[in-house]
């Protein structure tokens, strides 16, 4: 199937979409900001830091240039000279050094964020692909890239020239000024240009940090077939959980009726619903619906029940309102115990006789009370 086209991507990306691509390295980024914001931190330290740079960075120069007569007869000596002036000029530089880092990582947060992609280490072959490489080439991407670059150009050149217009005069007055004077100035000059520059780098970065980010989502669009197979794929398809939820009420059913056998009672409607319960006076507190049914699946428990010597007893109310009231695995409602108790008062009758404790056998109930507002009534019967 070819590649839909960027015409067909008309969908934002999901989150799922996004998620993916952070995990595989893509995020965000802008050069322009994080240009701007390692610009400014540095004329920044260097303004704050400025005067003891220049005091610090003078002591080092004039430890360097002095001449011990001892140090010409030790060979190691200027080597040892060498570590310690290195050293010293490496910490006199580190503030700068850590502002620099500080930038670039407060320019990534401000975009896309840190993250740890493993992914994106892996091999690529299609980023060393010619016609790949080619097609980036004359991307949009590449197109803003020349137009930010030529703008940067611009700016600089601008900066440098207005700097010097606008200072051409002190700029020449160095020349007749003393050394110390001359260098505070042409500081001061510095960092004015310097501070003219990260102006223009922040204009930039305004206007570059949304463009990068309208372009990383324009990228991870969506085409509505891919909306519909990630929801597919995260949902799970219609058809395959319908299956499933089929086979969990077959399984369920299965075990239900499994239950039926050991069951001490079956009452039923006797046509539209059946319940089958069971009691266990050293561990329930009270009887316990294991099955039941309506229609079909009551004809088969009643089946079941007398396939296995259950007893069954025809008690309409009180099978509709068990039926109606319970779920598998539930106690019987408190308000049905003395109509409960009265089958299984005759649940235990009839076992009397069936173990010839009992000469007659003992009729089922005429009538078995139930709570008017427990019992659904016929229109149940007539609506199942």
């Amino acid at each position: 199937m070819a590649e839909e086209s960027d015409l067909e991507r008309t969908e934002p990306p999901s989150g799922r979409r996004i998620e993916k691509a952070r995990e595989e390295g893509q995020i965000p980024h802008s050069r322009e900001l994080m240009a701007f914001l390692v610009m400014a931190m540095s004329v920044g330290g260097f303004w704050v830091l400025g005067g003891w740079l220049s005091r610090q960075a003078g002591g080092i120069l004039r430890h360097g240039l002095a001449f011990d007569r001892n140090a010409a007869f030790d060979v190691d000596a200027m080597g040892h000279s060498f570590v310690a002036l290195s050293w010293e000029a490496a910490l006199l530089l580190a503030p700068f050094f850590a502002l620099t880092i500080a930038g670039v990582l407060a320019a990534q947060v401000a975009v896309g964020g840190w993250i740890f992609a493993p992914k994106a280490l892996t091999l690529n072959l299609s980023r060393i692909d010619p016609l790949q490489g080619i097609k980036r080439m004359f991307s949009l991407n590449s197109l803003s890239e020349l137009v930010k670059a030529i703008m940067k150009a611009l700016l600089i050149g601008g900066v440098i020239y207005w700097v010097v217009r606008h200072q051409q005069d002190q700029f020449f007055a160095l020349i007749m000024q003393p050394l110390d004077r001359a260098l505070t100035s042409f500081g001061h000059m510095l960092i004015f240009a310097s501070i003219a520059m990260v102006v223009g780098l922040g204009m930039i970065a305004a206007l570059d940090v949304p463009y990068q980010l309208w372009s990383y989502y324009r990228g991870l669009r969506m085409t509505k077939e891919e909306l519909k197979q990630e929801f597919k794929e995260m949902e799970g398809d219609p058809q395959l959980k319908a299956r499933i939820r089929s086979q969990q009420r077959e399984m369920a059913r299965k075990r239900m009726m499994a239950e039926v056998p050991r069951a001490d009672v079956v009452v039923t409607n006797p046509t539209h619903f059946a319940v089958a319960l069971k009691y266990d006076r050293e561990r329930m507190g009270a009887p316990v619906v294991v099955a039941k049914g309506m229609n079909l699946l009551a004809a088969r428990i009643r089946d079941l029940a007398v396939e296995h010597r259950v007893p069954v007893l025809e008690a309409p109310p009180l099978a509709r309102a068990l039926h109606r009231h319970t779920e598998i695995g539930d106690q019987i409602p408190a308000r049905l115990y003395t109509a409960v108790a009265e089958v299984l008062a005759y649940v235990y009758q009839l076992g009397q006789y069936a173990a010839g404790s009992a000469p007659v056998r003992p009729e089922p109930p005429a009538t078995i009370a139930v709570p008017k507002d427990l019992d659904p009534g016929e229109i149940v019967e007539v609506g199942a």
